[in-house]
């Protein structure tokens, strides 16, 4: 008996080694970007970094005096918070109305939700779609187009036919009706697989610049903060310049902006994602049982 434990704790503590040294491989990135955006640039010599050397928020103060940085905060801000919720609203009925057997049609509209998954009209067609809507140079460029996902919608459907029919049938019974249905009963057990899929529009809508370059390019007040970043990137020399002339004090280097600039883009996707984890795993697990 003694025999046979043996291996098994040592598979177990081998297996416990391996996923740490992993742990530590993908987590120390990130940490070695945090620490470079808040350590004085003249202390650092290259290297392996454990501890900021001489702690400094100066880069991320130069960053604050760019008015445009501001700015493109509260338009990713508010495209993060308006496009999942939207998304999550009208891909959650039309999901729901797939599920729906004994609709004339549904067939063909469940293909041609998957066919749209695998065929893309184009940049160019998709420009002129959006212009000829009169979305370019418009903030609802980066609510309307992604209102609905077929990706997202398939998820929610598998997850929502998973659900016992008795429910429904038991509100229909006593008198409820379609929207009621939805709203009062699936809607409020779809929360796993609806978390799932705002996590992934979040996190698309958060680092999406694409659509700002497309469609937006012209009008400053609808950069977002990817894109001011962006932008800022390929002329951080000069904007360093700006700032030190602005401020005696501050210590910078395009390096460290640099760094400044990433930990800016993934913090708050960091922070966010602890809350909703257990949602996050539990419906991508149960909402994708079914084919």
């Amino acid at each position: 008996m003694i025999s046979h434990k043996i291996p098994d704790r040592l598979f177990d503590f081998a297996n416990c080694i391996f996923m740490i040294i992993v742990f530590i491989i993908m987590f120390y990135p990130f940490l070695y970007v945090f620490e470079y955006s808040v350590s004085n640039p003249a202390l650092l010599t290259g290297g392996l970094l454990i501890i900021p050397k001489g702690f400094t928020l100066s880069s991320y103060l130069v960053l604050l005096t760019r008015g445009d940085v501001l700015s493109g905060l509260t338009i990713s801000i508010a495209r993060t918070v308006m496009g999942p919720f939207g998304m999550l609203f009208v891909t959650a009925m039309a999901a729901y109305v797939i599920t729906k057997d004994y609709l004339i049609g549904i067939k063909f509209f469940r293909k041609f939700f998957v066919f749209t998954m695998y065929v893309s009209g184009g940049i160019i067609p998709s420009y002129v779609l959006m212009k000829s809507l009169h979305l370019t140079n418009n903030f609802f460029v980066y609510i309307l187009p992604v209102l609905l996902s077929a990706f997202n919608l398939i998820l929610i459907k598998t997850y929502i036919e998973d659900l016992p029919k008795s429910l429904e049938e038991s509100a229909i019974i006593d008198g409820a009706n379609e929207a009621t249905v939805f709203f009062r009963i699936i809607f409020p057990l779809c929360t796993p697989i609806l978390a799932a899929v705002c996590l992934f529009a979040a996190i698309g809508q958060w680092n999406s610049f694409i659509d700002t370059q497309l469609y937006n390019s012209m009008n400053r007040n609808l950069y977002t903060l990817q894109y001011v970043l962006y932008n800022y990137l390929a002329a951080i020399t000069l904007s360093l310049d700006q700032a030190k002339n602005n401020d005696k004090g501050l210590i910078a280097t395009p390096e460290s902006l640099k760094m400044a600039i990433t930990a800016i883009t993934m913090i708050p996707i960091l922070i966010i994602y602890p809350f909703i984890q257990k949602y996050f795993i539990s419906g991508l697990l149960i909402g994708a049982v079914k084919g």
